[in-house]
């Protein structure tokens, strides 16, 4: 079963040996997305939330690209750079994400200059 990479110009180009998203079969692995606009390949402005809302665009883009969508995420993984944007982000989240909701772990890291979140998800297509 050979492994396929999934691109569109609806999310930013990677910029470093990695595909957007990988799918084998019907598990879709979609690559951590970060609030860079994929016209700009620059951070949007604004805070959590409005990085959040492009995190969450890029992925239902790669998502679509695949023949899939929310629907499909099995698991959500969320890193945040600050504890205190946890209740900021889960309020655009929910605006994507439909019950039964994905499984879904947030942590706490260091991200670069001015990212406060990055998003990846693993989808199961029928």
């Amino acid at each position: 079963m050979p492994k396929t990479a999934i691109t569109t110009g609806d999310a930013p180009r990677p910029v470093a040996a990695y595909s957007q998203a990988v799918r084998k079969g019907n598990i879709l692995q979609v690559a951590g997305q970060g609030p860079a606009d994929p016209a700009t390949n620059e951070y949007v402005a604004g805070g959590i939330a409005e990085q959040t809302e492009r995190v969450l665009t890029s992925l239902a883009a790669i998502l679509a690209a695949a023949g899939s969508s929310f629907d499909d995420v099995m698991m959500t993984r969320v890193y945040l750079a600050r504890t205190e944007d946890f209740a900021g982000m889960n309020e655009v989240y929910t605006r994507f994400v439909a019950e039964p909701f994905p499984a879904r772990t947030t942590v706490y890291v260091g991200l670069p200059p001015g990212m406060l979140v990055e998003i990846d998800v693993l989808a199961v297509l029928d």
